[in-house]
């Protein structure tokens, strides 16, 4: 006997009359759910299932149930756990061949259906992966539909256990946008068939996959995997207290070379987050510039003797589509530099413009983004991208001018350390920002420790490094330019020095860790 576990549950009317508080009507933003799939059993229908699986156990019969929380039922045997990560959910969300779970939404507006995995379903699977983790006996990989691969879930524990116990990259992900540039086709080579790539995510396990390797057999797993089950070995005990299941920092990369300016933006304080929206803290963000031309521009806070009101009633008539929003008499704009370094607290009105390459180290929230004018332009489905003045108008610091932003949020940069060959620079972030970066510029082997936090780091200058334990506790790690890579809190000090090409050259690493 072969059961599907919709037959669990209550059926897509009920369920979305359950949630439509926490989805709301808005396009992009809803409320953190707090459900457990307990919440939308079908009791009636439970029982008729779990009385006949129950029959043909007795009989001596073979059943199956499958489908999302097919073991809420008793009495079973055996759990194989498929698992996908995010960014692939959300790809085939995209190709409006798939629905949300109890959703019957196939081929829905995909920033909808996003919404609704993001504020609702992520939230709920994650719970209940965690809580039946024990009980798993296989764990069932199918990123590549057409290769499925199943693996021991002791021995994929296993694996995840190894990985925490070294430095690690997550692959990255590349994605397309309005605004978007030609740097990273051209130096990652990929995406070539794209008309232009706007984001890479490489260092944000709550989206990314690991790949592990097991006896050659390769299995593609959700990163967030690793926090669910090795947390505090991963984010170190200070910030595993903090943060618990949810890795806080973020790594990315913005490319506008040769495409356009970035929406106008603000992004929630963190009481309005947790109010509107449920989540625990908001999307503090900064800017590291990897490349720019001559003629790029950073656009941060407002320009000195703006008012707030004249400001929101500027933007609320280019909003109406009659006139166009002056930039240039409301906001400020710096000339950007390669390797500047900007603070952008929540509430500083921002935005990257074209030509440069940005590597965003943020605070990993990353759907909370106010726009607040986007330059008179339509998305490539031919709509207006959805702007958000009315939460912006809330969040928006108009204290944070032209004086105030060259004190405190450009180039914050103060010399830590240094000595021959090399030199550690704190570059950020903001005093309200939980994040710190610093800056190691060397050309030989440098010491670094973790400073009671995982650390994240990426290579911004020079084509080649190695990572290395000086006590020999992992195998040496290569790294090459622009690679994000990932050292757990296990990791108390590492060694990083110059390798390959790179032997007897200058470069740069840029590392984050949560003070």
């Amino acid at each position: 006997m072969i059961i599907s576990s919709k037959e669990l549950f209550i059926n897509s009317t009920e369920l979305n009359e359950k949630i439509k508080d926490i989805l709301t009507d808005d396009r992009i933003f809803g409320l953190m759910s707090h459900h457990v799939f307990e919440d939308f059993i079908d009791e009636k229908q439970f029982k008729l299932v779990s009385d006949e699986l129950n029959e043909k156990r007795s009989q001596g019969k073979f059943s199956i149930i499958y489908g999302v929380g097919a073991s809420l039922v008793e009495n079973i045997d055996l759990i194989i756990y498929v698992d996908l990560a995010r960014w692939e959910i959300q790809k085939r969300y995209r190709s409006g061949e798939y629905s949300n779970w109890q959703g019957a939404n196939t081929g829905e507006d995909s920033l909808r259906m996003i919404k609704r995995g993001y504020f609702f379903e992520w939230p709920l699977a994650d719970r209940y992966k965690r809580k039946i983790a024990n009980n798993i006996d296989y764990l069932l990989d199918i990123h590549d539909e057409a290769n499925p691969k199943l693996i021991k879930y002791s021995d994929y524990i296993g694996g995840l256990k190894e990985v925490v116990a070294q430095p690690f990259s997550l692959v990255p992900f590349f994605d397309p946008g309005i605004w978007g540039g030609t740097w990273m086709q051209k130096t990652f080579d990929v995406g070539r068939k794209e008309k232009n790539l706007a984001w890479s995510f490489n260092g944000v396990p709550e989206e990314n996959s690991l790949l592990l390797n097991f006896s050659g057999t390769r299995i593609e797993i959700p990163a967030n995997n690793l926090i669910f089950n090795f947390g505090e070995e991963l984010l170190g005990t200070r910030t595993f207290g903090r943060f618990g299941h949810e890795f806080p920092i973020r790594f990315n990369f913005l490319d506008t070379m040769d495409g356009q300016n970035l929406s106008l933006q603000v992004h929630p304080k963190v009481d309005y987050a947790q109010e509107k929206f449920g989540v625990n803290y908001t999307q503090d963000e900064s800017y590291y510039v990897l490349e720019a031309k001559n003629d790029a521009v950073v656009y941060l806070g407002v320009n000195n003797g703006v008012e707030k009101d004249a400001l929101i009633s500027a933007l609320k008539e280019a909003e109406k589509g009659d006139v166009s929003f002056d930039d240039q008499k409301y906001i400020y704009r710096y000339q950007m530099k390669k390797h500047d370094h900007y603070s952008i607290p929540s509430g500083t009105i921002h935005s990257s413009g074209k030509d440069s390459v940005i590597l965003e180290i943020s605070a990993t929230p990353n759907r909370f983004t106010f726009k607040l004018w986007d330059w008179d332009r339509v998305d490539f489905d031919g709509l207006p991208r959805p702007v958000n003045i009315d939460h912006g108008e809330a969040n928006i610091d108009i204290y944070k001018d032209q004086q105030w932003v060259e004190k405190e949020l450009i180039n914050p940069f103060s010399t830590i350390a240094k000595g021959e060959g090399w030199l550690e620079e704190k570059t950020g972030l903001h005093e309200t920002e939980f994040i710190e970066t610093r800056r190691h510029t060397f050309n030989r082997k440098v010491r670094h420790e973790n400073h009671g936090s995982v650390n994240v780091l990426n290579l911004v200058e020079g084509k080649e490094a190695l990572v290395t334990s000086p006590t020999g506790e992992f195998d040496p790690y290569r790294i090459q330019y622009a690679q994000t890579f990932i050292i757990p809190a296990t990791i108390e000090s590492y060694d990083i020095e110059p390798y390959g090409v790179s032997l007897g050259e200058t470069i740069k690493t840029m590392k984050a860790f949560v003070r």
